[in-house]
């Protein structure tokens, strides 16, 4: 289970519950995370786990009734829960808190609701007989549509229009209605007012034994084969019960025993026919209908037997005592098929579903032989209609399911549209398994079934006709280790004809190569060319922007360059984003917490950005290389060229400072210690920006990406690619810091304030060089214009002002200590994160930083009063 699902489910159970307050879902799902077992523990104690609760219960005869009644429908996550109110059921605390939120509950519906007021008549009145009858006829309607089950014809209309619906082009077909409207064709009884025969001229009561047998033979016969007798009547049915007859009360008590003996075996056909009459209806599937067909088998053996003893009635030589023995071999078989037909009936069970049922019905029987080989044969032949649709997905990758059968359902995906969704939705969501269509003997290979079919389907849409060389006919057999072994084979050559594919003729690692030239900045000298051409460019707010001319400069940069010899060059795109780098990552990272709303609220006030700032490359991929390329991926990998790019912008303006610093030097100040002060701090950002790079290029994308290469050498599988790229991406991401929200923001800060501090230096050389160039002007040339002279004069006032008032030196100083301070505060959250969470790759940026000790010892003091804090 994944942690979305286990997050959706504990907030629908906190829902369900109404438990407010406390640490919320969150704190949940951690409990569990951390406690999850990749082993079922429920299968083995199950059997415990209900006597535990029956004990426990105050009715245990109604548990245990409808424990049956869930199991007898095939109910798949039964035991699992019945395991997890077991353990409730031993935990005093858990209990009491129920009890307590129970009665909470109670008492606020109680509160809540109104009572419904029904107004009865005076007492004085009084009701007719035809006002009594009627009222009693609507309460017997009520009665009778409120406990009578769903009638087969409602069931066949919604099966019809939930297939037309999913299957529009391809309709199920129906019989006509006279099928339905002409019961006589069923085969069964038909039940009415009156009975099939005339009246007996002599009560059957008053005849002697001998002839009171014979005519009880004649009804039995007719009522074995679904034909009411004189003295034998069927009861009508209501639903899905087992029929019952009337036998008349006037006949000896011996013959009667004998007859209640036999008359089951009656019934037992009666449910058999109504079951293969209903289940040969289009509308519920293949599996059914094989199933059906083998019943209809067997019941030609029974009417056989009938027919035979019949023909010893015609020659007089068939007594009550030999039909008695005569029936008893099928008796047992009746009755297995009609326990079959009745849980399956119970359970609505259509495809997998009916193969699990007949699957535990078989290994249900394991000690009686005949029983479990009745069962076999019945699996078998319902089973052959689910292997075909099974052969053709893991032999070809193609579903051929009209009925809706199969446990891989196909969802209607465009292929197209991998670019366009953050997230993995194709791959998942294209095929899905859906878990009640499962049958039980092919749980543990659902996955690779799964698996095998979307490998070869990818190959398939790709142009290329694939079919497995080792396909052979998959049988149901009580080994599983024979068709196990077949769906091996299978997944075997689909994972290799797809790996294959992707990894020699798509040249999926040169393409992850290629990617990694450009968003990780693997091209040195490229990115450096891209910088030179397009800086001006990018500094214009992005509404001002042409990104046809990006677009041309980009392509300039790739032909002037090692990039040149990339031959997907071409797929390199440029795209300006709608939010800056830390504003994207603070949104991803306050999905699904309590932050998100407030970071989404504070958005709209967000000021209008640079074409730096928005700037990022995007990448074309085409199929099949989109299925491990895709847009999910390709996000991740703009942030970190994001991130990386915000870096390389930052070190880029102190280099410009440091340039400017050196003409700076020319000028003759009259005190330079704040001028000293300011090129320290610049050297200081300027060690941290290229340690905080070379981190993150060499210490942990570099070693990541060979770690990647080398796993991919190793991969066996499509799904082993897809976790080995998403690992090593989720590992940048990870180690870069860009998964924690306060790092993040402290790191944020930095870089905010290396810019600040680079535009306020830059603003001072502009007027330090204007000054300069001002007084070398005026002493070369005396008539100067006046708009000139007026801003050579600003320029120099304001540099007075600066060197005298000491306003310069205050802003330098603010710098040093925000700085500072935001430094000692980014490596001391590193230090926490790297003891308490064992990011131990995190440490690394702590010793560049802190190379001389330089921040050693206040490191030192904060980590001892975090300390005192902590313990007091």
């Amino acid at each position: 289970m994944s942690e979305f699902r286990i997050h959706h489910d504990v907030n629908e159970l906190l829902s369900l519950l109404h438990v407010r307050g406390g640490e919320g879902a969150e704190g949940y799902i951690d409990l569990l995370q951390k406690h999850r077992t990749p082993y079922v523990t429920t299968t083995v104690s199950s059997h415990s786990a209900k006597v535990k609760i029956a004990e426990f219960s105050e009715t245990p005869d109604d548990f245990l009734r409808k424990y049956d009644e869930l199991k007898s429908k095939n109910v798949r996550n039964l035991d699992p829960l019945v395991y997890l109110l077991s353990k409730l059921s031993e935990d005093k605390e858990m209990l009491q808190c129920l009890q307590q939120n129970a009665k909470e509950r109670s008492e606020s519906s109680a509160n809540t609701t109104s009572t419904t007021s029904y107004t009865l008549p005076s007492t004085t009145t009084k009701m007719s007989m035809q006002e009594l009858d009627e009222l009693r006829k609507k309460l017997g309607n009520v009665t009778a549509i409120s406990n009578a089950p769903q009638s087969a014809e409602v069931t066949r209309k919604n099966l019809r229009e939930r297939h037309n619906k999913k299957n529009p082009t391809q309709l199920n077909p129906v019989f006509p209605n006279w099928v339905y409207d002409r019961p006589a064709l069923i085969g069964d009884f038909i039940t009415g007012p009156s009975g099939p025969g005339a009246e007996p001229v002599v009560p059957v009561g008053t005849m002697p034994l001998s002839s009171q047998e014979q005519a009880l033979l004649e009804d039995l016969l007719f009522v074995l084969i679904g034909v009411d007798g004189r003295d034998i009547t069927a009861q009508p049915v209501l639903g899905r019960q087992n029929r019952s007859f009337i036998v008349n009360p006037t006949l000896d008590m011996s013959i009667k025993e004998l007859v209640n003996r036999i008359l089951p075996v009656a019934s037992y056909f009666s449910t058999i026919t109504r079951f293969v009459e209903e289940k040969s209806s289009f509308e519920y599937g293949q599996v059914n209908h094989a199933l059906t067909a083998a019943m209809r088998t067997l019941m030609k053996e029974y009417m056989i037997l009938v027919t035979q003893l019949e023909h010893l009635h015609r020659q007089g030589l068939l007594s009550l005592q030999k039909l008695w023995f005569y029936i008893q071999p099928p008796m047992r078989t009746m009755e297995i098929l009609a326990s079959i037909a009745s849980s399956v009936d119970k359970g609505d069970c259509m495809g997998g579903s009916t193969l699990s049922l007949l699957h535990d019905r078989t290994f249900n029987f394991t000690g009686d032989s005949q029983a479990q080989e009745l069962c076999l044969y019945l699996t078998k032949a319902a089973s052959v209609p689910y292997f075909e649709i099974l052969e053709k997905w893991i032999y070809r990758g193609i579903i051929n399911d009209p009925y809706s059968e199969f446990m891989v359902e196909e969802h209607e995906l465009q292929k197209e549209k991998i670019q366009e969704d953050y997230n993995d939705k194709y791959w998942d969501q294209r095929y899905t398994i859906i878990q009640h269509r499962i049958p039980s003997f092919l749980q543990k290979m659902a996955d690779k079934i799964l698996s095998t079919g979307k490998y070869l389907n990818v190959v398939r849409e790709c142009g290329r006709d694939v079919t497995c060389p080792e396909a052979k006919e998959v049988l149901y057999t009580l080994k599983e280790r024979v068709y196990v072994e077949q769906i091996e084979k299978a997944y075997n050559y689909a994972s290799k004809v797809l790996l294959n594919f992707l990894m020699e003729e798509k040249e999926l690692v040169s393409r992850l190569r290629s990617i990694k030239h450009y968003f990780l900045m693997d091209k040195g000298d490229f990115f450096v060319h891209f910088m030179d051409l397009t800086e001006e460019e990018l500094k214009r707010p992005v509404d001002d922007i042409v990104p046809s001319r990006l677009e041309a400069l980009l392509e300039l940069a790739l032909r002037m360059s090692t990039a040149n010899t990339d031959p997907f060059k071409d797929d390199l795109k440029i795209e300006l984003m709608p939010h800056n780098v830390i504003t994207q990552l603070l949104r991803v990272l306050a999905i699904e917490t309590k932050q998100e709303k407030a970071v989404i609220n504070a958005e709209p006030t967000e000021a209008a950005h640079t074409g730096l700032e928005a700037f990022s490359f995007d990448y074309i991929v085409k199929w099949p290389l989109s299925l491990i390329i895709n847009r999910k991926a390709l996000t991740r990998y703009q942030m970190l060229f994001r991130h990386i790019f915000h870096c390389k912008h930052v070190e880029r303006l102190l280099c410009n400072v440091w340039i400017t610093n050196k003409d700076a030097k020319q000028h003759s100040l009259h005190s330079t210690k704040w001028f000293a002060a300011a090129f320290a701090l610049r050297q200081r950002m300027l060690n941290f920006v290229q340690n905080i790079q070379y981190y993150m290029m060499f210490e942990v994308m570099e070693p990541t990406w060979h770690i990647m290469e080398n796993n991919l050498k190793s991969a066996s599988n499509i799904d082993d690619v897809l976790c080995h790229h998403t690992s090593f991406l989720d590992n940048c991401l990870k180690d870069c810091m860009l998964t924690n929200q306060e790092l993040l923001k402290i790191f944020s800060r930095l870089m905010s304030d290396c810019i600040a501090f680079t535009n306020h230096m830059q603003s001072f050389s502009q007027s330090m060089s204007l000054d300069r160039l001002s007084l070398e002007h005026a002493a070369t040339d005396g008539s100067r214009d006046p708009l000139l002279r007026a801003a050579t004069k600003s320029a120099a006032e304001l540099a007075d002002a600066l060197k005298s008032g000491g306003g310069f030196e205050a802003a330098i100083g603010r710098f040093d200590s925000n700085f500072s301070s935001m430094l000692l505060d980014l490596l001391d959250k590193l230090s926490i994160y790297s003891t308490n969470d064992c990011e131990h790759s995190m440490i690394n940026i702590i010793y560049r930083l802190d190379f001389n000790g330089f921040y050693t010892e206040r490191l030192s003091r904060m980590a001892i009063e975090r300390s005192q804090k902590a313990a007091a």
